[in-house]
């Protein structure tokens, strides 16, 4: 199980044909970043812990600036290293798609 990242500069046509819009994905976490993801619950308040690790997720831009004040806590609670830099990662692209008018995160799962 793994979750690949995709930031889009509008909103992502299904897989082949959202080349147009992608602006850079993140494909090397994709473990270490569904670990770190699964200890959410999607019954407290906030965006991260309603990524499907089985399916695909989208956030736009004011969705992407609340998870990304989720990221700090959730390094915390990180097992290791690698689940670290995956939600290092995860936290850039949530920046600069919040900084992105227009945008979207795209969690890609498994």
């Amino acid at each position: 199980m793994g979750i690949e990242l995709e930031l889009h500069s509008a909103r992502p046509a299904r897989k082949k044909a959202s080349a147009g819009t992608l602006l850079r994905g993140s494909y090397e976490h994709g473990a270490a970043l569904a670990r770190a993801l699964t200890r959410l619950d999607r019954h407290d308040a906030g965006k991260l812990g309603w990524v499907d690790p089985y399916g695909d997720t989208l956030f736009n831009e004011q969705e992407a600036a609340v998870a990304r004040q989720e990221i700090n806590a959730l390094v915390q609670q990180c097992a290791d290293e690698q689940e670290k830099a995956a939600l290092r990662d995860l936290a850039a692209l949530l920046e600069e798609c919040a900084a992105t008018p227009g945008s979207y995160v795209w969690f890609i799962g498994d």
